[in-house]
């Protein structure tokens, strides 16, 4: 196994091993290989593991349990994961005086009866892209200011391609991890990308998972972008059942919303803001202490592992299972707020 500091080399048994080397699940057929290909392949991982359906979290649970309770802090096979999707229970809203660029709050859905992405058939696949279709065909009747166009990867326009490429709507291959775990297999076919009209509203089809529901605009009016993303999830998951025959996401009281990676259990949620910070320009640990108080993640602006971007900072919240979706906003708004005045304390100081 390469990745020798990976959760899987600490909490993989010889024992484990052989009990469930031969196994397959029953939606995917998934391997317990399969799981850990990264693992076994690449020297970097921390997780080092995927599931490539709903049942891996289940008939592989002997590891998949310890592995998440490490990484989700002692999360333990007792909790039960609560979801609050009313924007009625945040109280506040980022400052207006707040230098926000742009925010965006995405979360993961998985459709029941398909497999996860790094185990997904290829006919899954297409289900699932065709079921979406007809979804998306419906949405505007019950949200109107979100119907818009399905765009499939596969015999893409060129001139759309380059539209969504620098809209930055674009997913694209050759992450090592997605394409070592399976993610990757028979691209692009079976993906594609939905947005609106006013390009506020985004689904991005058979990436790292099943959807990605997606609310974003200009500016730092958090509150506007979470009731956004409410109501298109609202409006996908009842569409999605009306064209399914009464499919719905998948979701586990322990492990709330089921996702590929185990990381993204629970709420799958990822609420984050571009902010302009001055008063920590080129000062990146300065700022990630700070943001390790207030449970807020910061990285630079092209991802997670991208290199200094001057004073812009992608600021998020840090944690996904065990909180509910209320919370986490909640938590990116006060951080956010509580960062910018510090931001503006450093500079004045520097300024003397």
């Amino acid at each position: 196994m390469g990745s020798k500091h990976s959760l899987v080399f600490k909490h993989l048994t010889p024992e484990m091993w052989a009990k469930y080397k031969d196994h397959k699940t029953a939606t995917a057929g998934v391997t317990l290989e399969q799981c850990i290909a990264c693992s076994i392949a690449f020297d970097n991982q921390h997780c080092g593991i995927y599931a490539g359906d709903g049942d891996c979290y289940t008939d592989y649970g002997d590891l998949f349990n310890k592995v998440i309770e490490e990484y989700h802090g002692g999360y333990t096979i007792d909790k039960v994961h609560k979801s609050d999707l009313d924007p009625a229970n945040l109280s506040g809203n980022i400052g207006e005086d707040v230098p926000v660029l742009s925010t965006r709050i995405r979360v993961g859905r998985s459709i029941e009866g398909f497999g996860l992405s790094p185990g997904i058939t290829k006919e899954q696949r297409l289900g699932v892209e065709e079921l979406m279709k007809q979804a998306f065909a419906k949405i505007g009747e019950i949200e109107p200011d979100l119907a818009g166009e399905y765009y499939p990867l596969l015999g893409m326009d060129e001139a759309i391609r380059q539209q969504l490429v620098d809209d930055h709507f674009l997913f694209m291959s050759g992450d090592p991890n997605l394409k070592v775990g399976g993610m990757e297999r028979d691209w692009p076919e079976g993906r594609g990308i939905f947005h609106n009209k006013d390009k506020t509203f985004l689904v991005w089809v058979n990436e790292e998972d099943q959807l990605r529901i997606i609310s974003m605009q200009k500016g730092g009016n958090v509150n506007e972008v979470f009731s956004r993303l409410v109501r298109g999830i609202n409006a996908v998951e009842k569409v999605v059942q009306e064209v399914s025959g009464g499919k719905k996401f998948m979701f586990d009281d322990h492990l709330g919303f089921l996702h590929s990676c185990p990381t993204n259990l629970g709420t799958g949620m990822r609420a984050s803001v571009h902010i302009d910070l001055k008063g920590y320009a080129g000062d990146k640990a300065a700022l990630k202490e700070i943001c390790n108080e207030l449970n807020i993640q910061p990285r630079g602006t092209r991802g997670e592992s991208s290199g200094d971007t001057g004073s812009v900072y992608d600021l998020s919240n840090k944690h996904r299972l065990g909180y509910s979706e209320v919370e986490l906003v909640q938590t990116m708004i006060d951080g956010v707020n509580a960062i910018w005045k510090k931001s503006q304390e450093r500079e004045a100081a520097a300024a003397q």
